[in-house]
């Protein structure tokens, strides 16, 4: 599991890349919470480059959508492939935390926030 970054605006683009299960979950947790400065807002997590993510990740994704809750601000995972979009759905983790087809369409979103 890799984690990369950028920024667009006030945007920062974190992009996953491998799995995520139990034995790397912590590891995901810290990389993205890592990446955060304490005046970032808003996040779009680009999961395109993710093989698999189990429930240990979906429950990283949530911490971290929590963190930028609390700071008033949003996560949006974008570019699921399908598996990892279809286990979003089937867990009601896409009512949770919003998703977009598109990390350009995420990343407009949040930049108008």
């Amino acid at each position: 599991m890799n984690i990369s970054t950028g920024r667009q605006g006030a945007v920062l683009i974190a992009w996953a890349e491998g799995h995520v299960d139990g034995s790397n979950a912590q590891q995901f947790h810290e990389a993205l919470e890592s990446v955060l400065n304490a005046d970032d807002r808003v996040m779009a997590l680009d999961l395109s480059g993710l093989t698999y993510v189990s429930s240990a990740g979906l429950r990283i994704v949530l911490l971290v959508a929590k963190t930028l809750q609390q700071r008033r601000g949003r996560l949006i995972v974008c570019s699921p492939p399908k598996a990892v979009r279809e286990l979003f759905q089937i867990s009601g983790f896409d009512k949770i935390v919003a998703m977009r087809e598109s990390c350009d369409e995420a990343v407009a979103e949040l930049n108008t926030s």
